[in-house]
């Protein structure tokens, strides 16, 4: 239980409805009041003049409030973080780059706080069989976890323990973020937005229910018990609650550390086919897509460590509070981009981009192309024809290089310098998670600077769906 976690603490969170709305409303008045003089001050300035004026507004604007929201903690910055994510299509870009700062957010809760809520839900018979490690090992806007040790059988645990008062402030919290926003005039309120804002709020209710979670958890570990290059906690209920979840500690190195670094390419390699291979299985298979790829979310086991056996390294599979369901009517569509985009036949990605209704048939027939063209370039490192691959993302064997090859960056820059932000309508929610999950599968693979070839894996899951 070395494992110790640095930063600042707090005695308490601001969870009260009113405590929290008072604080809310002070700053979106506050903020309201220095819009409202900017724009009036700003009105007799050239218009280069004024837009300059207006963005740096923003920026200031946006900075303050994201300061008075990590002040409380909670799900208020949980909240921030998720507009951060999916709030590009209704947000300024100088509000969601300051709402990104929130994920640094590291503040966790004084221990005193802590012990009260784990004798509250376990009871102090049931506490007394654990020794409890009082430094947190992470920290987050929801809760924190801590180690432990079973006095009976030295078993090593980790407890994620929920902060008093979060999951009962969500739909307060979210109501007051929107209208701190509306208040500070960084966003127009309209059906399109009232719609995402009760999206975010059943994402959060979801993310509050430890429950849920638990039982995420033990089915995504019962779909994987038989791959030995995937490991998934056990989720122990008897020290586990509505807002503590109690599981296995799981050893492993971090993605980015250097004994991952040092491994053979071969061994890299393998992991990164399995990371791949996991998500063909969520998408094709289960239907259920753990969408949040935070890397904090993941270890790596190497092969003769900790148990593991020695014929293989394995990934540890930390977080299933972000497990989000799809429909066969999303994913039919979904998986007809992809077969085609495999197949090269831009017209069926084309019609699958409106099905999905992100893209429309009243568009300009270059711009529908266009932004069919950007969607089949995604698929790059699983295509069949290797004859398009940039000369540095391939290796003297023919196989991909995905580090090397900066594919997410090059496909936001073609997106970018098309004619498609001028089209483009806000995707159904579900796109938006799945899209977030391939760039955090692309960016694992690529920060373990594996290099192999995609289109096998893909060609058996898709020969799975129907013939090729």
């Amino acid at each position: 239980m070395s494992s110790k976690r640095p930063g600042k603490s707090v005695s308490r969170i601001k969870t009260g409805s009113f405590e929290r709305r008072l604080s809310l409303t002070r700053a979106g008045l506050f903020a309201g009041t220095r819009m409202a003089s900017h724009m009036a001050t700003n009105w007799f300035s050239n218009k280069e003049t004024r837009e300059q004026r207006h963005r740096a507004m923003l920026s200031s604007q946006a900075r303050f409030l994201v300061d008075e929201l990590g002040k409380l903690k909670g799900s208020v910055v949980k909240i921030g973080q998720v507009m951060a994510l999916y709030g590009e299509h209704f947000l300024p870009e100088e509000v969601t780059e300051a709402l990104h700062t929130l994920e640094d957010q590291t503040t966790s809760l004084e221990w005193s706080a802590i012990e009260r809520v784990l004798k509250a839900e376990l009871g102090p018979a049931r506490l007394a069989e654990l020794d409890v490690d009082p430094e947190p090992i992470g920290a987050a806007s929801l809760g924190q976890v801590h180690r432990a040790v079973r006095r009976r059988d030295g078993l090593e645990i980790v407890l994620k323990v929920q902060y008093p008062g979060v999951a009962d402030a969500v739909d307060s919290d979210l109501n007051a973020v929107a209208h701190l926003l509306k208040v500070a005039r960084l966003v127009s309120f309209g059906p399109e937005f009232n719609d995402w804002l009760e999206e975010v709020r059943e994402m959060m209710h979801r993310e509050v229910d430890y429950r849920l979670e638990a039982r995420t958890t033990e089915k995504f570990r019962d779909m994987l018990s038989h791959d030995p290059r995937f490991v998934v906690p056990r989720v122990l209920p008897e020290y586990s609650t509505e807002h503590i979840i109690a599981s296995t500690f799981e050893h492993g190195h971090s993605v980015g550390s250097t004994a991952v670094k040092e491994l053979p390419l071969a061994r890299r390699s393998a992991l990164g086919q399995a990371a791949l291979e996991l998500f063909f299985r969520e998408l094709f298979e289960w239907g259920e897509i753990q969408t949040d790829p935070n890397f904090g979310n993941y270890r790596i086991r190497l092969a003769g460590e900790n148990g593991q056996g020695p014929e293989n390294d394995c990934i540890v599979l930390l977080d299933f509070g972000a497990v989000q369901s799809y429909s066969n009517a999303f994913l039919a569509p979904v998986i007809k981009m992809i077969r085609a985009s495999y197949e090269e036949n831009l017209e069926q990605v084309i019609e699958g981009g409106v099905e999905l209704r992100f893209m429309s048939r009243d568009w300009p027939p270059e711009v529908l192309e266009k932004f069919g063209r950007v969607c089949m370039s995604v698929l790059e490192p699983l295509a069949r024809d290797r004859t398009r691959w940039p000369d540095d993302a391939v290796n003297s064997k023919g196989e991909y290089r995905w580090k090397q090859s900066d594919l997410p960056s090059r496909v936001a820059k073609q997106a970018a310098r098309s004619a498609i932000s001028r089209y483009f309508r806000v995707p159904p929610k579900e796109f938006v998670f799945l899209n977030r999950k391939l760039i955090g599968v692309y960016t694992f693979i690529a920060v373990l600077h594996s290099e192999f070839n995609g289109e096998a894996l893909l060609q058996k899951y898709l020969c799975r769906d129907g013939d090729l």
